[in-house]
């Protein structure tokens, strides 16, 4: 993978998205059922950083070469970043060499990017692997104001609730 890009971000500049990062963004893995799958669930990434003030985005989209800028109604604008490719070649080199300063977003970024790195190498398509981005993602993001539609428990009733899937037993065996 070439990380030419990565060396021409200035040092500064690397560092100032580093820390705007490290107070507006955020790293997210949502679950979504899926009847369609041997394992039922849909495993989705996203770094995403929301601001009134478009400038910095527009940077961070610039020199970073990925990702997406949405508008919402109510003024604020957001960076996103879903693509696995992107999330793979840029945003996890990027924050590899630009870490954080603040505990907390340390712990959500490494936790971020175990799980990312797990569904870069497929584990998230068998059901041992899905389990264990499961369990890593009940870590991600802890506090108040935290809610999730789809949780550990939800994960483990899913395949309890249908035993002719696949691999159903090896879900409450391999814990």
């Amino acid at each position: 993978m070439d990380q030419n890009w990565l060396k021409q971000i200035p040092v500064e500049i690397g560092n100032y998205f580093a820390g705007f990062v490290d107070g507006e963004g955020s790293f997210n893995v949502s679950l979504r059922k899926r009847n369609d799958s041997k394992v039922l669930w849909q495993v989705i990434l996203t770094f995403n950083v929301a601001q009134k003030d478009i400038t910095v985005l527009a940077l961070l989209k610039h020199h970073l070469g990925c990702g997406r800028i949405d508008h919402r109604k109510d003024g604020v604008h957001q960076y996103i970043v879903q693509n696995h490719t992107a999330l793979e070649e840029k945003i996890i080199p990027f924050f590899d060499r630009f870490g954080f300063l603040s505990a907390t977003k340390k712990r959500n970024y490494s936790l971020f990017s175990k799980i990312a790195k797990l569904v870069f190498a497929n584990q998230h398509l068998n059901p041992e692997g899905l389990l264990e981005i499961v369990k890593l993602r009940e870590g991600l993001n802890e506090g108040k104001g935290r809610t999730r539609k789809h949780n550990l428990t939800n994960f483990k009733e899913s395949f309890s609730k249908n035993p002719q899937r696949l691999n159903a037993e090896s879900i409450t065996l391999m814990e």
